[in-house]
C-alpha cells in the first residue's frame, strides 16, 4: 500500500490540469527541525525558523533569565560586539566567543562549560582583518560521528569533535586546513588581508567557506586579495571546488571588466552567510563588489561578479546561474546576508524561490533553479557623477515588486521636521552636500564646493549581516532594517603610502583613515584592540542638535506576504533613544516611538517575531539596558517585552530541551563585554505553557 505522502503526489499528477506534478518533499525548507538549531540559520535555506510555541504572546513578558555565560576571559581583552549565533544539538550550545574566537560547548539547559577550544595564532591573528569571535560554528554529522567547524581569526579552517573539543586528526593537517594556501593566488601568512566573520555551511560532504577583507572606504591598494569561494571535503578537508568571483581571463564574466582590469583588482568576496539546496544541489553565494568600495575608475566595466548572487553546483563549484543586482558598484552596497529560500505560490502554483535582502533596502527574489525574477526587473536611467576617471553605469537593476522595505533616497521631504526649527537646521547642513534618490553617486569632496554626496540607505544598510527570517507555513517573510545615511565624498590620496588608489573616500580638510580590520582600530593594526563592528565605514554622520537627519523610524521591522509580492505590515523596532526623547529641542512636543538604528537579526517561531533592541535606552523602570520584543507575527503588534542588561548583538535563536523552550540572545556593548543569556518560562508555567 502506498504512504499518504504518494498518493497525495499521485493524485496531483493524475489530474491533468496543466500546471506540474508537486514532489512530496518540494518544500525543501521548513526551519529548525526536532527543537534543535544545527544551523546558523536554523536551516540550510536560512529561514531562522522554529515551528515552536510554548513561548507566545500571553506569556513572553513572564520570561525569565534561565542562564547566561560571560565571555570576558576568552581571550587577551574582553568582546564589546559578540555576533554569534550558537547552535544547538542534542542539548548541547556550541558557539564562537571572546577577542580570540575561541569555541565552546555548553550544556543548553543550564550553561556549563562543557569544553574549549582556543588557538593563539600570534601575529597572523594581530594582522587579521576580521578578528574577534565572529558568527558563529557549522555542525556536521554522518549519524554516526559529529564535528563542528569554524574559521579563525587567521583564516585557518578548524574541524573539532563536538564531544571533546578536540581537533579531528585525519581533517587537513591535524584538524586544519590553511585557507591562505591552494586558493589559486599567492597570500602572505600572516600578513595576507584576507579572513572571514561569518561561519562554514556543510552541505552533505561538502563544507564551503567564503571570503572578506577590511573595510573597503579607503584601500591600501586596488591589487588586493581576490575573495574566492571554496568547497571542501568535509571528512578529509581536501579542496574540492574553487570559484573565482574574480573571474580568470577566458572565463565567464571576464568580458565585463574592461582593460582587463580584472587581473588588477582584488575582494569580490563573500563574507555573509551562504544557503543551499540539497534538493537541487545547488549553494548560493551572496558577493560583495570589487576593490574599492567608493572608487572603481580602475575597473572599468559592470564587473561580475560583483554585488551579485550566484548559484553553484554543490559538489563541483560550477556556475548554474547569477544574477547582479548593482552594476559596477560603487556605493558599498555589498549583498551582506544569506540569501532566504522561499517555496511560495505563484499564479496557483508552487515556485522554489530565493529572496535576498540588501543594503539598499530591496527584497530581490528569484527562481532559485534558473535565477529568473519571479516579478519584472527593469534597468533605469541612474545618474553620472563628477569623479574623474571613474566609470559609471547608465542603468541599474530595479525590482518591480516588492516594495522596498526601507528608506530610500535623500530629498528635502525626508529631513527632519518635529519642530519647523530643526527642519530649517537640517536645510542648512545638507545645503554643503549632495542629495538625490537612492544609486546617486559620490562626489568629488572640495571645501568650496560639494562636501560629498549623502545616501540612504548608508553603507550599513537599510539590510546588513543578520538578515531576515521567513514562515514556510505562511510564506511571510520578516527583516528587520534601519534608515541611515553616509557621507560619500572623494579625495585624492593624501600620499601615494596610504594608498595607490586615485581616489578615496574622505571629506575635503580632513585627513581620511585607512581602513582598519573589524575589531581593530586603523591600520597599522596592533595588538590589544577594542574598538569593532561590521560595515561601519561610509562618511561621518551628520546630525541635527544631536539627532539624525532624516525622519524616522530609525529602524523597523518589515513583514512580507511573499505569494503576492507586497508588504504585510510594517512596525518600528525599539523604544525612541534617549539622545531623542530627553532632547531639549523637543521639550514639549510629542512623537511617535522612532525605532532604533543599528543591527540586530529576527527570530520567527509558530506565533511571533522576535528581535532585541541595538541600542542602550533608559527603560520603564529606569535601568540602563534594552528589551527583546516580540510581535505577533500575523499583524505586527507588540505583544510583550522583557528587560536585558545590553544590547542584542547578534541574532537570536530558539530550541526545545526537557519539555522548556528556550531562547537565547548574544548581547554586548559599550563597556558590556558580550555574554550568551538564555530565557524560558518560569518552571511553575511549564506544563501549562505546553
Amino acid at each position: 500500500m502506498l504512504k499518504s505522502s504518494r498518493l497525495a503526489l499521485v493524485f496531483v499528477c493524475l489530474l491533468g490540469v496543466g500546471l506540474f506534478c508537486i514532489s512530496s518533499n518540494a518544500r525543501a525548507q521548513s526551519g529548525a527541525k526536532n527543537g534543535e538549531w544545527r544551523t546558523y540559520g536554523g536551516d540550510l535555506g536560512s529561514t531562522r525558523y522554529a515551528p515552536l510555541d510554548q513561548i507566545n504572546a500571553d506569556n513572553f513578558s513572564k520570561l525569565e533569565p534561565a542562564w547566561s555565560f560571560k565571555t570576558d576571559s576568552l581571550g587577551p581583552r574582553p568582546e564589546f560586539k559578540f555576533e554569534s549565533t550558537p547552535l544547538m544539538v542534542h542539548g548541547v550550545l556550541y558557539s564562537t566567543a571572546g577577542s580570540r574566537r575561541s569555541v565552546v560547548a555548553l550544556d543548553a539547559a543550564s550553561g556549563e562549560l562543557l569544553w574549549v577550544h582556543r588557538e593563539d595564532e600570534g601575529m597572523r591573528a594581530t594582522y587579521a582583518p576580521r578578528q574577534l569571535s565572529g558568527h558563529g560554528v557549522a555542525y556536521w554529522t554522518d549519524g554516526k560521528e559529529e564535528r563542528i567547524l569554524y574559521v579563525t581569526p587567521g583564516y585557518r579552517l578548524i574541524a573539532l569533535n563536538a564531544k571533546t573539543g578536540a581537533p579531528i586528526p585525519t581533517f587537513g593537517t591535524n584538524g586544519v586546513v590553511d585557507l591562505k594556501l591552494d586558493d589559486d593566488q599567492d597570500i602572505d601568512l600572516v600578513t595576507g588581508e584576507v579572513g572571514l566573520h561569518s561561519t562554514p555551511i556543510v552541505a552533505k560532504n561538502v563544507v564551503i567557506v567564503g571570503a572578506a577583507h577590511l573595510t573597503g572606504s579607503d584601500p591600501k591598494s586596488r591589487k588586493n586579495v581576490k575573495g574566492y569561494v571554496r568547497g571542501f571535503d568535509v571528512r578529509t578537508g581536501k579542496r574540492l571546488w574553487i570559484f573565482h568571483t574574480l573571474p580568470k581571463p577566458g572565463e565567464f564574466g571576464a568580458d565585463t571588466w574592461e582593460k582587463n582590469s580584472l587581473t588588477s583588482t582584488g575582494n569580490t568576496g563573500v563574507w555573509a552567510q551562504m544557503s543551499v539546496d540539497e534538493e537541487l544541489g545547488l549553494a548560493y553565494l551572496p558577493v560583495e563588489l570589487p576593490t574599492g568600495d567608493y572608487y572603481g575608475g580602475d575597473r572599468p566595466g559592470k564587473g561580475l561578479f560583483g554585488e551579485s548572487i550566484v548559484a553553484v553546483d554543490l559538489q563541483t563549484g560550477k556556475r548554474k546561474w547569477h544574477y547582479q543586482l548593482v552594476h559596477h558598484g560603487i556605493w558599498d552596497m555589498d549583498i551582506p546576508c544569506a540569501p532566504i529560500l522561499t517555496d511560495i505560490n505563484i499564479g496557483g502554483r508552487t515556485v522554489k524561490a530565493l529572496a535576498q535582502p540588501t543594503k539598499q533596502g530591496f527584497l530581490y527574489v528569484f527562481n532559485r533553479e534558473t535565477g529568473e525574477p519571479i516579478w519584472p526587473m527593469e534597468e533605469r536611467p541612474v545618474a553620472k557623477g563628477d569623479v574623474p576617471g571613474e566609470w559609471y553605469s547608465p542603468t541599474q537593476p530595479f525590482p518591480t515588486k516588492p516594495p522596498a522595505f526601507d528608506h530610500q533616497g535623500v530629498a528635502i521631504q525626508d529631513l527632519i521636521d518635529f519642530t519647523p526649527e530643526l527642519r530649517a537646521d537640517a536645510e542648512k547642513l545638507v545645503s554643503k552636500y549632495r542629495i538625490g534618490p537612492i544609486f546617486t553617486p559620490p562626489s568629488v569632496s572640495t571645501a568650496e564646493g560639494t562636501l560629498g554626496t549623502i545616501t540612504s540607505p548608508g553603507s550599513t544598510g537599510g539590510a546588513n549581516w543578520p538578515g531576515g527570517s521567513y514562515d514556510p507555513e505562511t510564506h511571510k517573510l520578516y527583516v528587520y532594517s534601519q534608515t541611515a545615511i553616509a557621507v560619500l565624498g572623494m579625495i585624492p590620496p593624501p600620499n601615494p603610502q596610504f594608498s595607490d588608489m586615485e581616489y578615496v573616500q574622505g571629506t575635503a580638510g580632513k585627513e581620511p583613515r585607512a581602513s582598519s580590520p573589524m575589531g581593530a582600530p586603523p591600520r597599522p593594526v596592533a595588538p590589544g584592540a577594542a574598538v569593532q563592528g561590521e560595515g561601519g565605514e561610509g562618511g561621518a554622520t551628520l546630525t541635527v542638535r544631536g539627532m539624525p537627519l532624516l525622519k524616522p523610524p530609525y529602524g523597523r521591522i518589515t513583514a512580507y506576504d511573499m505569494d503576492k509580492g507586497e508588504i504585510a505590515w510594517q512596525a518600528p523596532h525599539g523604544e525612541t533613544p534617549d539622545n531623542v526623547r530627553n532632547n531639549p529641542a523637543l521639550k514639549g512636543v510629542t512623537i511617535p516611538r522612532t525605532g532604533q538604528a543599528g543591527l540586530v537579526g529576527v527570530l520567527t517561531t509558530k506565533t511571533l517575531v522576535i528581535a532585541g533592541e541595538p541600542m542602550f535606552t533608559t527603560t520603564a523602570s529606569g535601568a540602563r539596558g534594552a528589551m527583546l520584543r516580540a510581535y505577533d507575527k500575523a499583524t505586527g503588534k507588540e505583544v510583550g517585552a522583557v528587560y536585558m542588561p545590553a544590547p542584542q548583538s547578534g541574532s537570536p535563536m530558539t530550541y526545545m530541551l526537557n519539555g522548556q523552550q528556550y531562547i537565547i540572545v548574544s548581547i554586548s556593548g559599550r563597556d558590556f563585554p558580550g555574554q550568551l543569556v538564555a530565557f524560558r518560562l518560569p518552571q511553575v508555567n511549564v506544563s501549562r505553557a505546553n
